[in-house]
């Protein structure tokens, strides 16, 4: 008998604003709360939306991505516990660079279609304020010598990989601002009432709402600010590049977390939940570690081969907003319908909360569809390395 994954529900906490370790502002409305908690917080809206019975949990696939300092070891039995769930459920922490948590409702997925598992939640969470990027390095060489020498002169910043991006795919700033801005634009726009759960601060105040999205964005206004990762020694090795990367066409530092709910399409009806999507095909794929970003072309072209879909098919697509030129990239490549692409906005305007973007991309993906009406849904994330996750779901 064929086994079918389906997503019974997903959540995801209001986005919060990051703090930049460089400038020493402070992190914003979730930057007060320990990520265990913020996680344990969305894990217990989950389990109460559902009202399922968490003990029959078998696993907790929990993705993130910085592993040190407050998050490190396993943070989603950390964030169970604290929630005040069942002793007896385990849980396992994945790193796949940002689609640490898409990988999370991939690996539960797989577990259910293989017959492991019957019910195991997929989730993720980062907080950039309390465990800022790269705080994982803590100055070390996370390469080692094999790898820099055979990509000598070395291999470069993600920022660096954008304006590779733009240059090959002739993505001029107006461009990336428009597209920028227009991110805004959607988000603001967009209901995410059904899909965010109220988080309770250690004050007691109460978050419920995305910080990050900014409705007066403009193309004039993200035209004023300077490019990033411009240097003397990239402008030299890279003479293509036209140095169109800022903090505007950029995705946001963010704190947050998201947790889906999967199960065996039988268990779900034997349990009288009605799934919201089921998942139809995965797929990975890797490019070069240069160029690094554009992962998601050879992941959306091993699903679509996989599936037998064409890109037309899709009336949702989620490429994660890293760096505007991303999903501008994709979208050229294969044609698409650009209402289609991240209609709802995405990391430029949501932000990107690492460990959590993926479980959050597929919330706001299922949200999405159900709103429209559509059928297929199509999520697809680049990850450090070249790597990307490529995911199909179909509306029920």
């Amino acid at each position: 008998m064929t086994r079918t994954a389906v997503i019974v529900d997903a959540v995801r906490s209001p986005m919060g604003k990051g703090r930049a370790p460089r400038d020493g502002r402070p992190g914003g409305a979730l930057s007060s709360l320990h990520p265990a908690e913020l996680l344990g917080q969305v894990l217990s809206a989950l389990v109460n939306r559902t009202g399922i019975n968490p003990g029959l949990v078998e696993d907790v696939v929990t993705g993130c991505v910085s592993q040190v300092s407050e998050q490190s070891g396993p943070i989603g039995r950390w964030a169970w516990l604290g929630a005040g769930l069942p002793e007896h459920v385990p849980s396992v922490t994945v790193h796949r660079a940002c689609g640490s948590s898409q990988q999370a409702v991939d690996f539960a997925a797989q577990a259910v279609i293989a017959g492991a598992h019957d019910v195991v939640v997929a989730c993720g969470v980062e907080s950039m304020s309390r465990v800022p990027m790269f705080t994982s390095r803590m100055d070390a060489d996370p390469f080692g010598p094999s790898t820099s020498r055979r990509y000598a002169p070395g291999l470069v910043p993600q920022g660096v990989s954008a304006e590779l991006i733009a240059a090959r795919f002739g993505l001029g700033r107006t461009e990336l601002d428009d597209y920028s801005a227009r991110s805004h634009e959607r988000a603001a726009a967009a209901d995410f009432s059904r899909e965010i759960v109220p988080i309770t601060l250690p004050d007691g105040s109460v978050v419920d709402t995305d910080e990050t999205v900014r409705p007066s964005t403009t193309v004039e206004g993200l035209g004023e600010l300077q490019p990033s990762f411009r240097s003397d020694e990239m402008s030299e090795r890279f003479p293509e590049i036209g140095w169109h990367i800022t903090p505007g066409n950029s995705s946001q530092l963010t704190d947050g977390a998201a947790a889906v709910l999967v199960m065996s399409e039988k268990r779900a009806a034997d349990l009288g939940l009605r799934p919201r999507v089921r998942i139809h095909s995965f797929g990975l794929a890797s490019d070069d570690p240069i160029t690094m970003l554009t992962g998601p072309i050879p992941a959306t072209e091993k699903v679509l081969k996989r599936t037998g879909l064409d890109i037309g098919a899709f009336d949702h697509v989620e490429v994660n907003e890293a760096f505007a030129p991303v999903p501008l990239a994709w979208t050229k490549h294969f044609g698409a319908d650009a209402a289609r692409v991240n209609p709802r906005g995405g990391a430029i305007a949501l932000g990107h909360p690492l460990g959590a973007s993926g479980a959050r991309l597929m919330t706001s993906m299922i949200n999405g569809l159900e709103e429209t009406g559509g059928r297929y849904g199509l999520q697809t994330m680049c990850e450090a390395g070249g790597m990307a996750n490529a995911t199909v779901v179909e509306r029920l």
